[in-house]
C-alpha cells in the first residue's frame, strides 16, 4: 500500500487523486495546493485523501508536506520542477510531473540534458523512480512514438501533430492558462532536423495536414514542446537513430495567437502609448478571458453552443521495415468537450491529459515500471507500454493504427 502526495490539485491534478482513489494499492492521498479551497473541494469528496495547504515555492515546504509518502505527483507549471525533484529525493519518495522544468540559464534542451545526466544519477543512487513528461502530450504521444518505432528496423522521421478544433459560441480563446498558452506560442521553437535540435521563430514552417475525421486540411505550425527535444537526445537510446523529429499545432486558438504575435501583442518589451508605457502581453493577458475552471462554468459554454468540434492527435513515424518504406500512423481517440464532461464534468483539454498522467502514476503505484532513475516516457519498455495502452482504453482513451507500406 502506498502513500501518494499530489501537489497542485487543479483540472489534472484532480483527475489523478480520483484515479487513485479507485486504486486498491494506494492507502492515502494527500490533496496539496497553494489553494486550501481547492484541496479541500476535491479531498472532501475522496475517502483515502486529506486536504492540505501548501506553498511548493520552498523546498523545505514541500519536504515537511511530504514525509512518509512513497510517490510524489508534481501537478504544478514547471518552474516548481527542480524544487519538488529535490523535495522528492530527501524524502525518498519517486516523482512524477507532466512537463519537464526549463532552467532560464540553461534553456530547453540544456535542462533536459542536465536532468537526464545529473538528476537521473541522483535518484538512481537513491533507489528512486522518476518520470517526466508523463501527461499527454508530453507523454501518451512519446509512448505511441516509441511503439511505431519499435515495429521498424530503422526510423527517419516522427512528427507529432495536434489539432485542436473546438469552438465555441461564448468566446473561450484557451481551456488552459492563458499565461501559460500565450507563453508557448510566442517561445522560440524547437526540432530535431539531421540528428541536431535546432532552435525556430514562433508558428514557423506552416504545413496543411489532412487527419482521419476531420473533413478538410489544417493548417499547423511549429511549436515549442517538449518531444522534439527529449527524442533528439534519446535518439540513439531508444529511438533507432531516428533523424527528424518536430511538433506541430493547429487550431482556432493558434490562429489567434499567431495573429497577436504577428502584431507584436505577445512582446514582453515595453511601448509607449501616448506618453504611457505599456508590456503588450500584459495588456492581451488582461483582456483575455480565463480558462473554465469549474463545472458550472464548463456547463455554461456548453450551453450556449458549439460553432465547431473536432480535433486529432496525430503520431506518425516514418521508416524501413525489411528494406521496404513504412509509415506508421497512431492517432489517440479521446473524448471531445461535451463527453468529457458528460463524463468527468471537466474540459477535454484536462480529461485527456488528466486519465494519460493518471494511468502513468497507477504505472508507478502499482510497480509496473520500476527501473531506478529519472525517465522520459518515450524509454518505457514492451510492458509498460502495454499496461498504459489497455489501462487507458478502460477510460475512454485510445490509439488506432495505420500501416503504410511501400512495396516497391
Amino acid at each position: 500500500m502506498k502513500k501518494i502526495i499530489i501537489i497542485g490539485v487543479g483540472a489534472q491534478g484532480s483527475t489523478i487523486a480520483k484515479r487513485l482513489n479507485e486504486d486498491s494499492a494506494v492507502s492515502d492521498i494527500i490533496c496539496a495546493d497553494y489553494d486550501l479551497k481547492a484541496a479541500e473541494s476535491l479531498g472532501n469528496t475522496l475517502d483515502k485523501a486529506t486536504s492540505l495547504h501548501l506553498d511548493a515555492g520552498q523546498v523545505d515546504n514541500v519536504v515537511k508536506a511530504a514525509q512518509g509518502c512513497d510517490i510524489i505527483v508534481n501537478g504544478l507549471p514547471l518552474e516548481y520542477d527542480l524544487i519538488i525533484m529535490e523535495a522528492a529525493l530527501a524524502v525518498n519518495a519517486s516523482y512524477m510531473d507532466m512537463a519537464g522544468p526549463i532552467i532560464e540559464d540553461l534553456g530547453f534542451v540544456g535542462s533536459y540534458q542536465l536532468i537526464f545526466s545529473e538528476w537521473n544519477d541522483r535518484f538512481k543512487e537513491k533507489g528512486l523512480t522518476a518520470l517526466v513528461g508523463a501527461g499527454s502530450t508530453p507523454g501518451l504521444a512519446n509512448v505511441m512514438a516509441r511503439e511505431s518505432v519499435d515495429k521498424m528496423d530503422a526510423c527517419d522521421k516522427i512528427g507529432i501533430y495536434v489539432y485542436d478544433g473546438i469552438w465555441t459560441n461564448r468566446f473561450t480563446p484557451f481551456w488552459w492558462s492563458p499565461e501559460v498558452a500565450l507563453g508557448d506560442m510566442g517561445y522560440i521553437t524547437f526540432r530535431c532536423e539531421n540528428g541536431e535540435i535546432i532552435t525556430d521563430e514562433p508558428f514557423s514552417r506552416p504545413e496543411m495536414i489532412l487527419f482521419k475525421g476531420v473533413p478538410n486540411p489544417v493548417r499547423m505550425v511549429d511549436h515549442e514542446h517538449d518531444e522534439p527535444v527529449t527524442m533528439g537526445l534519446l535518439k540513439n537510446k531508444v529511438l533507432k537513430g531516428v533523424k527528424d523529429v518536430e511538433f506541430k499545432y493547429g487550431g482556432p486558438s493558434v490562429a489567434l495567437s499567431e495573429s497577436l504575435y504577428q502584431m507584436g501583442l505577445l512582446s514582453l518589451k515595453p511601448v509607449d502609448v501616448n506618453g504611457t508605457t505599456i508590456v503588450p502581453m500584459d495588456l492581451v493577458l488582461k483582456l483575455t478571458p480565463p480558462a473554465p475552471k469549474y463545472p458550472d462554468e464548463i456547463q455554461a459554454i456548453i450551453d450556449e453552443g458549439m460553432a465547431m468540434e473536432e480535433g486529432a492527435f496525430l503520431v506518425r513515424v516514418q521508416g524501413k521495415k525489411d528494406g521496404k518504406a513504412v509509415r506508421i500512423d497512431s492517432y489517440m481517440m479521446a473524448p471531445g468537450l461535451e463527453e468529457a464532461f458528460e463524463k468527468a464534468q471537466i474540459s477535454h483539454e484536462s480529461y485527456s491529459t488528466g486519465q494519460c498522467a493518471a494511468v502513468f502514476a497507477k504505472m508507478m503505484v502499482n510497480d509496473v515500471f520500476t527501473e531506478k532513475g529519472l525517465f522520459s516516457p518515450e524509454e518505457l519498455g514492451a510492458a509498460e507500454r502495454s499496461y498504459c495502452f489497455r489501462e487507458l482504453a478502460k477510460l475512454g482513451v485510445t490509439v488506432d493504427e495505420i500501416v503504410e507500406t511501400r512495396l516497391y
